[in-house]
């Protein structure tokens, strides 16, 4: 007999259907599985065919087949155990035909008949709408990120029997379907907090001024001065996720199994800190069955990367990309993937070796050293950060005084009703914050005074900008004004926004 049963395959973090058709014919005894499969899909037929046999479900010595179409599509992972399974039990006829239509079926089988869990449910599960269906069965533990999907019921599967129980009850497939979880937008509690942080006032304004725009912000300073306590604070005062954006970061999270045995969604914006040993492909993705790397994990939140000039010079390079596109795009013989990098950059450095510069008194490296340490940044990566700071060391009296610091939830609220403003100045445009603006958009949106333009006229020759430079100066400027409640961009907002480039000069040169 032949049967054919609707499953999926992710590539990248797109899901596609997969049609997985057996038959089950006489002939010489095989099991024979065909479509471009990688080695763990050929090992299902082992699998599911001791996981039958483990549950009491004798399985006829006869010539089986197992195609799995469209061919073209390379299938890989162990998500396919369970439709197989299926369709041999719809092949032998224990299953009736009518019951494994409009449904997609997913998930791995052990060999005792116990359903284990796969990556990339909540794509599938979208996959499923789309196409039309009212079903969809994947294993317990990934249940809660495939029930999102409130257009589809989800019935997560514990055991190979529940398959049989589920597909013959519809009543017994209503009562163990999942229930969707209500999105939550109230207020996250953060085990971490800015009123920790005592000192470095400068600081603390550029952090904020860069959370409002979502600008990429670096802090360089001497070791211990809480360059990597303010990055860790910097999720604490950017807004709430909306759905949207909750939806866009689980996609790549259930892509790279990062969902299983958690909540449906992402509830809190990302926060990746990889070590400075990682490699180019580590941040983009990629690897035998290409997956979003840092970058992507970071969507939506912040990528810290701490010791800047340790990362080697192709993880660095290859940020430049991601920062101006918003997308990383990976080339590969088998195709072209796009995977989503809406992060904001937060980066940490020492001035030098030592981390003691300019302070001669504690500094021991020579000058040569200095310039080659400071020099494994890039002008053109140095030229994507909008905003550079330095951290001083913190005073003994500002350690010790009993100040109290202003919160995170404080600074959060004034970040809020900025890029409430942006988003309604951007409306319709397909912007959110002023650090996504195109140079093409500046006069539009930024128009400068006389005097303004003046004064930026002066900063862009002295300071022998690039236009990259020049434009971030007035998008950081733009953002200040914001956080102000003001209409027009002022002189004011201009100096400080230039600020933010000086360290330009003072450490790199012109």
């Amino acid at each position: 007999m032949f049967s054919t049963i609707l499953s999926a395959a992710v590539v990248g973090i797109e899901a596609y259907p997969v049609q997985v058709e057996a038959d089950i014919c006489d002939g010489l005894p095989q099991f024979c599985m065909v479509g471009d499969l990688s080695p763990e899909v050929r090992e299902a037929a082992d699998r599911v065919r001791t996981a039958l046999r483990n549950v009491r479900i004798v399985f006829p010595p006869k010539r089986v087949t197992v195609n799995l179409s469209p061919a073209h599509i390379r299938k890989e992972g162990t998500g396919f155990d369970l439709p197989v399974a299926a369709a041999l039990l719809a092949a032998l006829g224990i299953l009736p035909e009518e019951a494994v239509r409009d449904v997609l079926i997913v998930g791995e089988i052990g060999l005792n008949g116990k359903v284990r869990p796969v990556s990339g449910v909540l794509q599938m599960v979208m996959l499923a709408r789309e196409l039309g269906l009212k079903r969809c069965l994947v294993p317990k533990e990934n249940a809660k990120e495939g029930a999102v999907i409130r257009e589809v019921m989800v019935v997560g599967l514990e055991k190979l029997e529940e398959l049989l129980l589920c597909l013959l009850d519809s009543a017994a497939c209503e009562r163990m379907a999942e229930t969707p979880e209500e999105w939550q937008e109230s207020p996250r509690v953060y085990g971490e907090d800015f009123c920790e942080i005592s000192g470095q006032e400068t600081v603390r304004r550029a952090a904020e001024i860069a959370a409002a725009g979502m600008h990429n912000f670096l802090m360089i300073g001497t070791p211990g001065a809480g360059k990597t306590m303010i990055a860790r604070r910097m999720p604490t005062i950017l807004p709430e996720l909306a759905l949207e954006e909750s939806l866009e970061i689980s996609r790549v999270y259930s892509a790279c199994g990062l969902l299983t045995g958690k909540k449906g969604l992402v509830g809190v914006r990302p926060f990746r800190a990889p070590h400075h040993t990682v490699s180019a492909n580590a941040l983009t993705g990629g690897g035998r069955k290409v997956k979003p790397g840092e970058i992507s994990l970071a969507t939506r939140g912040v990528l810290f990367l701490d010791e800047l000039p340790e990362f080697s010079r192709n993880a660095l390079e290859v940020l430049r990309q991601p920062l101006e596109e918003g997308q990383v795009t990976i080339s590969r013989t088998s195709g072209t993937y796009v995977f989503p990098a809406h992060f904001q950059l937060v980066a940490a450095m020492n001035p030098c070796k030592c981390g003691y510069y300019p302070d001669r008194k504690r500094c021991q490296c020579l000058p040569g050293e200095i310039s080659q340490y400071l020099h494994r940044i890039s002008r053109p990566l140095l030229d994507r950060i909008d905003i550079c700071t330095e951290t001083s060391r913190i005073e003994y009296r500002e350690l010790t005084e009993d100040a109290e610091n202003e919160s995170s939830a404080s600074i959060r609220i004034r970040v809020e009703a900025a890029q409430k403003i942006q988003m309604e100045r951007y409306r319709g445009n397909g912007w959110q914050f002023n650090s996504q603006l195109p140079s093409s958009a500046l006069r539009e949106f930024c128009p400068l005074g006389i005097r303004e333009a003046q004064l930026m006229e002066t900063a862009y020759e002295k300071m022998e900008l690039s236009v990259r430079a020049y434009h971030k100066i007035i998008k950081v400027a733009r953002t200040i004004a914001d956080l102000e409640g003001a209409e027009q961009i002022c002189r004011e907002h201009l100096l400080e926004a230039i600020g933010y480039r000086a360290l330009d000069q003072k450490f790199w040169g012109r």
